[in-house]
């Protein structure tokens, strides 16, 4: 009878638990303001070419060698000035060539005030992207015990999330 105790006893006994188990729903309503979202095109330079010498000239002062370009430390509503690049031939009477490129950012737009759902934009050459807004008009939202909900539908725009 011993031996049969001890066989018991290295098999492990259930455990009793408490177990809760519980279901949340509920459910939610949005409605938009009016908003934009607008990105400054950035100033850009660049220059390369083959045979040619590039110079700056600032104030009486010329040198030969340096490119110009954009000058962070001189800004117009957000926008930088820009330093001429001079260029000649550096071999007379061989090929050469050039290439400069200039994109001119846009400068920092005042602030933008919606007037009836609807704002006047910038015209930047960047990324706009524009959320219209909406009105809550009759909207509404009943969510009962049971998990069962219902909407009424309102204005122009809306989100529901629903959470089960």
């Amino acid at each position: 009878m011993k031996k049969l105790l001890a066989i018991f006893c290295l098999f492990p006994t259930a455990a009793f638990a408490d177990i809760k188990q519980e279901f949340v729903t509920s459910a939610q309503i949005t409605v938009d303001m009016p908003y934009v979202v607008t990105n400054k095109l950035g100033t850009t330079y660049s220059l390369s070419g083959t045979n040619i010498t590039p110079s700056v000239t600032i104030g009486d002062t010329t040198t030969s060698g340096k490119i110009g370009g954009i000058n962070v430390g001189s800004l117009t509503d957000g926008v930088p000035a820009m330093i001429q690049t001079d260029t000649s031939v550096t071999t007379s009477g061989s090929a050469f060539a050039k290439t400069e490129s200039v994109t001119m950012g846009d400068a920092t737009p005042s602030a933008v005030t919606p007037s009836s759902g609807i704002a006047a934009l910038p015209h930047l050459g960047g990324q706009t992207t524009i959320g219209s807004g909406g009105t809550a008009g009759s909207l509404a939202l009943t969510s009962l015990s049971s998990g069962i909900h219902t909407c009424t539908a309102g204005g122009s725009r809306y989100k529901l999330y629903w959470i089960n």
